[in-house]
């Protein structure tokens, strides 16, 4: 992007000379009024909101205060590009510098987008140390020069850095709200007088195959699924692994087009449960950590895959999900015992189509979003500098 700038009255400055790196430290929280935390884990690399915290009830060494308008920096592990705007008061890492603006010279609203800058990311990387969790300190973040605009064109540019961030947030938010609706639009657009039935009365609950040492020493080998090929709503198949197995095995336990693999375990219970659809005509084997759902006559594949992935899904799978070892699982019993709506196969459709077309405009937001993200990069690059 080219803004034709005319950048010959601009001064070439050091970051430290007119940017703070504020240290105040508050130990009676209770007094000072705060009661969030802000750690490492919650500022998100790329986003200046911070949009989740800590509680100050729960046990923390943190002392460093954060007051509404500093910018937040990440220095451990710099890469991650760890950059926040606080919007409110909290204690937070000692691993997260609280940069000021000298306000004579550089104003407080531009300041997030220059430590977001890839100009500043170089310097900061380039004098990061220590190998495991390399770390950038102040001294050398202090030497960072860059060219400052007067303050009046600062404004200028601040305002329409913000303008594009604030567009960006808020088609991110729409696209969060479609995807809620469409986590609820299976169930809640069905008639309420819609009876249920058991996903084991509507389709078939088919097991996987075991990978014990037999099969190592087997001649014939054959593609299968494992649990980090099922995402939800989709398959990940950049990985397929190969298991011995005879060709009647092959022949009886293959996968068929329209079968939906169900995960059995997961380390999280959030994860349990997540569906997704084989749709080719190759037949593969899968993991007995995954479960077949073969749709009877009755459901089309694609309703059922919804179904489970939906709230309610979902919400199903929490109550009956079992931990045992860090290990969340289910059965086929309570998988056969799922509740789902016995709707009609015209109904199914006509949910079907609107969830293709909530999923049109999903996949509309993301990609204004992405433009809108390439466009704060291409100006973060043409007005503060970095390749």
């Amino acid at each position: 992007m080219n803004l034709n700038l005319d950048k010959s009255h601009w001064k070439r400055v050091a970051f430290g000379d007119v940017v703070r790196n504020v240290n105040e430290t508050v130990r009676d929280l209770k007094a000072a009024g705060i009661d969030r935390i802000i750690a490492m884990e919650h500022m998100d690399p790329g986003e200046l909101k911070v949009s989740r915290w800590g509680s100050t009830e729960d046990s923390t060494t943190f002392t460093r205060r954060v007051k509404p308008g500093q910018t937040l920096f990440g220095k451990r592990r710099a890469y991650q590009r760890k950059v926040a705007y606080a919007e409110f008061d909290a204690i937070c890492s000692g691993d997260i510098y609280t940069f000021e603006a000298d306000e004579t010279q550089l104003l407080g609203e531009l300041l997030p987008f220059l430590v977001q800058s890839n100009g500043f990311f170089e310097h900061a990387l380039g004098t990061s140390a220590g190998s495991l969790s390399p770390r950038t300190n102040w001294r050398d973040l202090k030497d960072f020069e860059f060219d400052l605009p007067p303050l009046d064109e600062q404004k200028r540019i601040a305002d329409l850095l913000w303008a594009v961030e604030r567009h960006r947030l808020s088609l991110l938010a729409a696209s969060e709200h479609a995807e809620h609706v469409r986590l609820r639009w299976i169930e809640a657009g069905l008639p309420n007088d819609v009876a249920k039935t058991s996903l084991g009365e509507g389709a078939e609950i088919r097991s996987g195959v075991t990978l014990g040492p037999a099969r190592r020493s087997m001649s014939d080998k054959t593609p299968y699924l494992r649990v980090a090929n099922v995402q939800r709503g989709a398959l990940n198949l950049a990985e397929i692994k190969e298991v011995g197995a005879t060709s009647a095995e092959i022949a009886a336990k293959g996968l068929k087009r329209g079968d939906v693999l169900v995960v059995e375990g997961h380390a999280s219970v959030a994860e349990i449960g997540r569906a997704a659809i084989w749709n080719r005509d190759e037949s593969p084997l899968y993991q007995n950590h995954l479960f077949c759902v073969r749709a009877s006559p009755l459901f089309r594949s694609e309703f059922l895959l919804e179904w489970i992935n939906s709230e309610a899904g979902r919400a199903y799978i929490r109550t009956v999900a079992k931990s045992t070892s860090g290990l969340n699982t289910i059965n086929s019993t309570v998988l056969k015992a799922m509740p789902v709506a016995a709707a009609s196969l015209d109904q199914q459709d006509e949910l079907l189509a609107a969830v293709q077309r909530i999923d049109e405009g999903i996949d509309a937001l993301r990609a204004e979003h992405e433009s809108v993200a390439q466009l704060r990069a291409s100006l973060l690059a043409e007005l503060l500098g970095g390749d």
